[in-house]
């Protein structure tokens, strides 16, 4: 009887300690579930992002107005805008640069597209291509670049760039010979966080240094059309006095013919690619060698790129080319 007791207790306690000693070590014993499922477990949805869950009203080339989610947008403006093959944090900079732009044109209505919040016109909103044509110019890469955008708008999903907690006018352009312009010397309206800064894009620009020749008749015709004041008579090397720089080092304004010019207004008139330009004259015409490509305010999309190399972040990039900002998610609702 004793042995058979002493077999019973045994058998007892393998049944009991075995389930302990199958539960891996480390780990506690799953519990065990009754009842009805569910058992007290709530099931998590994952967030929808911020973009996504807003809509933009688009007006294309063609006048028709399309509502898109935001996020859609902004793929097809940072495709339009930037090369894709740029280091993925100027590719985030750019990308909460157009989306700050878009939120600041969605809280006010314009006279050019009174139906729509932007449009696609680059003169006066941003450029944007649907990804049908930005593949089509993208060939092998297009899988490729097509992911890295849209990682880029994902990773910086709602954040814009903010002064007073409001959205800034994040305008960009293409490259500065050095330094960034203040926005008063392009616009006449000074911007505490558009202000001039160094900027590190060189000679890995395509075309970064350029030049323009108008000849003779051409240039008179076209600058008398707007200063009819002007003497442009005698030798054309006489024509150009008293070039004034900008706080950059381009062309604020230079005397032609007896009158101040703008940099500016020379830049429009002859399709120059920046104010930073000299300019020599002589029998074959008006010679402009310029540097840079744009209009030089706010954030160089290829200064962006150099600091994104120099393993700047693009909260640092932002906040380099925008002085005195916020970098942060902007909810407009609230």
């Amino acid at each position: 009887m004793r042995q058979v007791a002493v077999t019973a207790l045994a058998l007892l306690l393998a049944l009991f300690l075995l389930p302990l000693l199958l539960v891996p070590q480390g780990e506690s014993p799953l519990p065990v579930e009754s009842g009805n499922l569910p058992i007290d477990r709530t099931v998590v949805t994952p967030e929808a992002s911020l973009d996504s869950g807003r809509q933009v009203k688009v007006q294309r080339a063609d006048g028709q107005v399309e509502t898109m989610a935001l996020d859609d947008y902004l793929w097809g403006v940072v495709a339009a805008e930037m090369p894709a093959a740029f280091e993925p944090e100027a590719l985030k900079a750019q990308a909460v640069a157009a989306r700050t732009y878009t939120d600041a044109k969605m809280e006010r209505t314009t006279s050019k597209h009174p139906e729509a919040d932007v449009c696609t016109d680059v003169t006066c909103c941003q450029a944007y291509r649907t990804k049908e044509e930005a593949a089509a110019s993208w060939g092998d890469n297009a899988q490729a670049y097509t992911d890295k955008i849209a990682s880029a708008v994902a990773e910086t999903d709602g954040v814009a760039v903010l002064y007073g907690g409001k959205p800034i006018q994040a305008v960009f352009f293409s490259s500065a010979d050095g330094r960034t312009v203040d926005a008063v010397e392009v616009w006449g309206n000074a911007v505490p966080y558009l202000t001039g800064v160094d900027s590190p894009e060189g000679e890995e620009v395509p075309n970064y240094h350029s030049t323009v020749t108008v000849p003779l008749e051409e240039f008179k015709t076209t600058l008398l059309a707007k200063y009819p004041e002007a003497d442009l008579s005698g030798d054309p090397a006489g024509w150009f006095s008293n070039t004034v720089s900008n706080s950059a080092g381009g062309v604020s304004s230079v005397d032609v013919g007896g009158v101040t010019v703008s940099g500016q207004d020379l830049r429009t008139l002859f399709s120059l690619r920046s104010t930073s330009f000299t300019v020599t004259a002589g029998a074959d015409g008006v010679t402009f060698s310029v540097t840079g490509y744009g209009h030089g305010v706010g954030m160089s999309q290829y200064g962006a790129n150099a600091m994104a190399k120099e393993g700047k972040g693009y909260e640092e990039i932002l906040k380099w080319y925008y002085t005195g900002v916020e970098v942060e998610v902007y909810r407009p609702d609230t």
